[in-house]
């Protein structure tokens, strides 16, 4: 089949290659033509295990391309994805501008029938409301649907996840439309959950909501845990067992961040309010993701009044390891405050420091190996949990380190490791 699709983000890329890779003739659109020809040159923009190998390997077959050309994309396209970003507003709604962009320059492209198919995140209703827009704005007599086919991917795993995803859900209100989509994914060899579209753009946010809740429920009986003397190592261990809960998302931390969980547990609450519903637990779970992610800052000021002056070693920058996306990243607001209060910051990332520096180009020192970030430090803090970071000895702290006082945000050590080290980690 014949696909185009929109934007060439996150969302837009992955679903574009790995459609590509199935066998479908896919082109990918993006305003940015700079963007475009770095894809052309088999540069994949964003740091994603697995996919510049697969969008090389499709665009040499002659099965991708990518274009900054939009109408001859969508002028005789099968079938069109989109998937552009739906940044958070000030008030916590989505914006959905891109969405709205988009959908008028392909009502204006599109010259024979065509499904339409949202791939982005967006609030319940947004595609009855995409098709009219659609509809309103058609330029020749052709026939529009549009569906909801919300995306499941894990930034880190992302490939993997489109590839191998543990079900496909579509939004449908038509026959046709249906068995369009289950064409399209029938290379996938997946199951398909088929339901009206209100309902697919509910399964997206209840799933996201349902996951960050969950982070947060094991963040918060962490906390508890340090008052009372439990580990909440064991704890997990001992729910995991529990098939109703299963051992995903228990790991204690300083909370969630990248580009879905922050915004859309924000969204589905602003979404539930404007139709004056309060959702409880998904206040609580944003209340208690605010906290915890200053926890390690929290901490930091038991060891000292000011941190002016004070040498300190940031390990991991990015919101979680393999990826170079620091959206709603941790790291960043704790950087803020430390440069604010004069600390002297040294940190390392292995993959996120070129995107860090659009912040702080010059304000803090960029090394290259989590030990030259150790280096006369009096204390460190520790965002991410990358490999390069656990594999670090304990020795390396005591050696390296003027102060050897480890503040460990991902529980990156067993503490019996850390016995002769200052060494603090969450909930245990």
């Amino acid at each position: 089949m014949k696909l185009a699709v929109a934007g060439t983000g996150y969302v837009g890329l992955v679903t574009g290659v790995c459609l590509a890779h199935v066998g479908h003739n896919v082109i990918c659109v993006d305003i940015d033509e700079e963007k475009v020809n770095t894809m052309k040159s088999g540069v994949s923009p964003i740091y994603e295990p697995g996919l510049e190998e697969l969008m090389k390997e499709s665009y040499n077959d002659g099965k991708l391309d990518f274009t900054t050309d939009f109408v001859s994309a969508y002028k005789d396209a099968d079938v069109i994805f989109i998937g552009v970003g739906t940044p958070e507003r000030e008030d916590g709604s989505a914006n959905l501008d891109y969405v709205f962009g988009v959908a008028k320059q392909i009502a204006e492209s599109i010259e024979q029938d065509c499904l339409i198919v949202v791939k982005s995140t967006v609030p319940i209703g947004t595609n009855d409301r995409v098709e009219g827009h659609i509809k309103k704005h058609l330029k020749h007599d052709v026939n529009v649907e549009v569906a909801s086919n919300p995306e499941f991917l894990a930034q880190g795993s992302a490939v993997k996840d489109t590839l191998e995803a543990s079900r496909i859900v579509i939004g449908v209100e038509s026959n046709n439309a249906e068995q369009i989509l289950k064409k399209v994914y029938t290379p996938f060899n997946q199951p398909i959950v088929s339901t009206n579209r209100r309902s697919a753009e509910m399964v997206k946010y209840a799933s996201n909501d349902f996951l960050a809740l969950k982070i947060s429920f094991m963040n918060d009986i962490a906390n508890l845990c340090e008052l009372v003397g439990a580990n909440i190592e064991d704890v997990a261990e001992g729910m995991s067992f529990d098939p109703r809960i299963g051992n995903k998302f228990l790991n204690a931390g300083i909370g969630y961040g990248g580009s879905c969980f922050p915004k859309d547990t924000k969204a589905l609450h602003w979404l539930a309010s404007e139709h004056g519903y309060e959702l409880k637990t998904v206040k609580a779970a944003i209340e208690v993701n605010e906290i915890q992610r200053f926890k390690l800052l929290k901490k930091a000021r038991d060891y000292f009044e000011t941190m002016n002056g004070v040498n300190v070693a940031v390990l991991g920058l990015t919101f979680k390891p393999g990826t170079d996306d620091l959206r709603e990243a941790p790291s960043l607001p704790n950087v803020k405050a430390l440069i604010e209060e004069g600390a002297n910051v040294k940190a390392y990332d292995p993959v996120g420091v070129d995107n860090f520096k659009k912040y702080y180009p010059t304000e803090i020192d960029y090394t290259d190996t989590p030990q030259e970030a150790l280096k006369g430090a009096d204390i460190c803090l520790i965002f991410t949990e990358w490999g390069e970071i656990k594999e670090l000895s304990p020795s390396s702290f005591k050696e390296l380190m003027k102060t050897p006082l480890v503040l460990d945000g991902r529980n990156c050590y067993r503490p019996e490791d850390m016995k002769d080290i200052n060494y603090y980690s969450v909930g245990r």
